[in-house]
């Protein structure tokens, strides 16, 4: 059986961008789903200077380590004053110190949502721009506009939105 990860790249307790990579990972068939957050994974803040003093922090390690065995990623970044979030950006920086190539040419469902009509597409395109250089194999992308507008009991409402959000999961597992 195939296994993919899912994460937000948040570490609010309340993520919208985790419950959406929740909800997409429940549409991917036959595969076992590893939910992660980025709670469990404390990090200092990337800086060469801790790097050369006490080397990679386990958390990284780890982290990365659930990226390789895994067939696929579905990741929903938090947009935070137009890019990533902090959280995010340090893990991520911790990684690459490993391996450029990070996400490791895994299929990726990348997508974003924020409670506002553009649906996190600033941070998505930075993410699109970056992560192919880093190993990224986006295979579907997806932005979700007015979280709470359009989701609602632990699914999308909007039923053109939920349609195109299941396209895009088709995508995803058809790359698997």
């Amino acid at each position: 059986m195939k296994n993919i990860i899912a994460f937000s790249g948040s570490n609010s307790k309340t993520s919208i961008n985790k419950e959406l990579a929740i909800y997409a990972s429940s549409l991917v068939e036959d595969v076992a789903v590893n939910i992660l957050d980025l709670n469990d994974f404390e990090l200092p803040i990337y800086g060469i200077d801790l790097e050369n003093e006490k080397g990679i922090p386990d958390n990284a390690k780890t982290f990365l380590a659930h990226i390789k065995s895994s067939d696929g990623i579905i990741l929903s970044l938090a947009e935070h004053n137009g890019a990533y979030a902090t959280v995010f950006k340090n893990i991520f920086d911790w990684m690459s110190r490993i391996d450029g190539k990070l996400w490791s040419e895994k299929p990726m469902l990348l997508m974003a949502t924020s409670s506002g009509a553009r649906g996190g597409a600033t941070v998505l395109d930075i993410a699109k721009g970056r992560f192919p250089f880093m190993g990224g194999n986006i295979v579907a992308e997806f932005s979700f506009p007015s979280f709470f507008d359009n989701f609602s009991e632990e699914k999308i409402t909007n039923e053109d939105l939920n349609t195109d959000l299941k396209s895009k999961v088709k995508t995803f597992t058809e790359a698997l």
